[in-house]
């Protein structure tokens, strides 16, 4: 029991050790900071696109160009990202700090994406995913 004892108190110390590393702290504390600036600049984005007209138009044309194409497109809000799902595509917009970006998926697999400008046709948009014809 003794070796078990020691070795135990050997990792107590080393875990102690790191935890008073004054430059492993400066680099948590770095990166925490970066996180919290990255956060800041996305927020215009997410605001634009959850409250812009944008969105309004994006999801009323979605139901419509569905609805001819006999295809449910379901909205999912994670967090802050936009999910529309509709049989085996999926599209997300996501705020990022340069803007929101588009990513479109096949089957589960990413297949692209591109930056989304959210004062153009959210109906030509949207026609372009549903339709297949954005590339």
């Amino acid at each position: 029991m003794g070796f078990l004892d020691e070795l135990e108190n050997n990792l107590k110390a080393l875990e102690s050790r790191d935890e008073r590393d004054p430059e492993k702290q400066r680099r948590e504390q770095d990166a925490r900071e970066a996180a919290r600036l990255e956060a800041l600049k996305r927020i215009p984005h997410i605001d634009a696109l959850k409250k812009g007209p944008f969105t309004e138009q994006l999801l009323t044309s979605c139901r419509k160009i569905g609805h001819g194409m006999r295809t449910l497109v379901q909205f999912t809000w994670l967090d802050s990202t936009l999910r529309l799902d509709a049989k085996e595509k999926r599209l997300e917009l996501r705020p990022t700090a340069d803007g929101v970006q588009a990513v479109y998926f096949v089957n589960g697999v990413e297949q692209r994406n591109e930056m989304l400008d959210l004062n153009s046709d959210a109906e030509a948009f949207a026609r372009r995913w549903l339709e297949g014809t954005a590339q």
